[in-house]
């Protein structure tokens, strides 16, 4: 059966009629931007996996007891599943995150060019890392938003949503991410220049 055309909640409609593969679909269709946003956040893919599988777990748990009534923002329901279970495993392990480049996930998506020498990538990772720190140094709230919008690829609408502020907060805080981000690398002398 074709599920390409159906709406969030027309697939959980056939998943609650018996069709297993409408939610199948529904999960392969939301599955990337949320694992994105839970690894951004745990930086262990393995718990990330874990964070993953619980939400999707809690998801199904909640649909199946007809408890579901986000009426076409599906995306947006689960993310804040995901965003809780990720509050709970920190305050179980009594510990924030912070966010650094790992092997497994590289935070810009930054293509591996081949064809750099030894030198240019050691400077590329340098640049990297040095950014990623100071992406750390911003106020919380502009930190979040920052990350929300260029590592989860969220949209201003579902950050607004999901941090249960306006648009225009949204976006102001942003705004401000970026020119302090701009102030630190000038301050620390970082250029995105090789």
């Amino acid at each position: 059966m074709d599920f390409s055309r159906a709406s969030d909640s027309e697939l959980i409609t056939k998943y609650l009629s018996g069709s297993e593969s409408a939610l199948e679909f529904l999960i392969r269709k939301h599955q990337q931007r949320i694992y994105s946003y839970i690894i951004v956040r745990i930086q262990d893919e393995d718990l990330a996996n874990d964070v993953f599988q619980d939400t999707f777990v809690k998801v199904i748990n909640t649909l199946k007891r007809g408890k579901y009534n986000e009426e076409g923002k599906f995306l947006q329901w689960t993310m804040r599943i995901a965003h809780n279970l990720i509050i709970d495993h920190f305050r179980k392990a009594k510990r924030m995150p912070t966010m650094s480049p790992t092997d497994e996930f590289d935070i810009f998506n930054i293509i591996k060019d081949p064809s750099l020498n030894v030198e240019a990538s050691i400077i590329k990772e340098q640049i990297e890392g040095d950014l990623y720190k100071l992406i750390e140094q911003l106020p919380e709230e502009q930190k979040e938003v920052l990350k929300l919008r260029h590592f989860s690829e969220l949209s201003f609408k579902e950050i607004a949503d999901q941090t249960d502020v306006s648009i225009n907060t949204a976006l102001g805080r942003m705004r401000y991410a970026l020119i302090n981000l701009r102030k630190l690398m000038e301050k620390n002398h970082v250029s995105l220049l090789q």
